[in-house]
């Protein structure tokens, strides 16, 4: 890497602390991407109390830890949260800002751009370093293009999408944690988290394998009637077992509105595909899906597929995936759970 651009840049990774004290996968993950950029760079928290979170990653090479804590940053809330990231930046004099995609962060950090004067690009699915600039890439029209961003203004926050890099394993130590004293003012009090009722956890982001149902589960089986509560039965078992995380096409989270029966523990938190959510699961099992566009475009970043469809002739045998079982999938699921078991 050149020196030039690059060696001029202050480098802030800012990350924030989950409800336990502790930081999640993505953050660790963002961690790792600023470490292979061969720049020095700071470490910004926020959070009720950093200096676990701070302890955690003392050994990642940081050059510098600021934070901002108390119990009004301990919420997802924006004006606490922009607040908070503003203060890093400027304390820390960051001209490029790389922070993890989550939910927190993703509302409040165009705003922060805005307020610091500098420009924003989120859903970054890498960031390196050569010929003295940083370049980031992303991708665009539902993951069918990819992009390289440079850009010249300063300063410049990056989003980056989680799973698009490798989370460091570091051993805890002692960080010297510069606190920065914010005054957070809100109108907006955090009374609790209310979510859609999906009957159990089935939404593991973490988890090795993504195990996703199509609309063949609900519909009329070889005996010309539907078996929903054996479809939920194989589905929850093989979850239970495998503690895979749950996806669904389109057609079966929607299927309630065309009067049919459905899987009780779906929502359209499940929906992954055009219209739903790009997971990045190192495996992948599709069932009862026929593998079209809309939905398969929601496995680009699933890097061993497999799918279970009775057509040999579906979307998936079309190249979409690595090896595909022409099978019924009620008869398949019943010998892996047993096998499971």
């Amino acid at each position: 890497m050149d020196s030039g651009v690059t060696a001029m840049e202050t480098l802030l990774v800012l990350l924030h602390t989950e409800s336990d004290g502790a930081l999640a996968r993505s953050a660790i993950e963002t961690l790792g991407l600023a470490r292979t950029l061969g720049m020095p760079f700071s470490v910004g928290l926020a959070g009720a109390d950093v200096k676990a979170a701070a302890d955690s990653i003392a050994a990642c090479g940081a050059t510098r830890f600021v934070g901002v804590a108390g119990a009004e940053f301990a919420p997802s809330r924006y004006s606490t949260d922009a607040a908070a990231a503003e203060a890093l930046a400027r304390t820390a004099g960051a001209t490029v800002i790389l922070a993890p995609a989550t939910s927190r962060w993703n509302r409040v950090m165009p705003g922060v751009a805005h307020r610091l004067g500098g420009r924003a690009d989120t859903h970054a699915t890498g960031v390196s370093a050569a010929d003295g600039s940083l370049r980031v890439t992303r991708w665009y029209y539902r993951q069918r293009m990819e992009a390289v961003i440079e850009r010249a203004h300063r300063p410049w926050v990056i989003l980056v999408e989680g799973g698009c890099g490798e989370a460091l394993t570091l051993a805890a130590g002692t960080a010297s944690v510069e606190m920065v004293a914010v005054e957070a003012h809100s109108r907006t009090e955090v009374s609790g988290f209310q979510s859609p009722k999906t009957g159990q956890q089935t939404i593991r982001p973490d988890a090795e394998l993504l195990f996703v149902t199509g609309a063949g589960w609900s519909k009329n089986q070889a005996d010309g009637k539907p078996h929903v509560e054996e479809a939920e039965s194989l589905i929850l078992g093989f979850l239970e077992a495998t503690q895979a995380s749950l996806g669904s096409s389109k057609s079966l989270v929607d299927l309630s509105g065309e009067g049919q029966a459905v899987l009780g523990f779906l929502s359209h938190l499940n929906q992954i595909g055009q219209t739903g959510a790009t997971p990045r699961h190192r495996k992948g099992l599709a069932t009862c899906c026929h593998g079209e566009e809309p939905h398969v475009v929601g496995w680009r970043f699933v890097t061993e597929r497999r799918a279970v469809n009775l057509d040999a002739n579906c979307g998936w045998a079309r190249g979409k995936a690595d090896v595909v079982y022409v099978a019924d999938a009620f008869e398949v699921m019943a010998q892996v759970n047993a096998l499971l078991r």
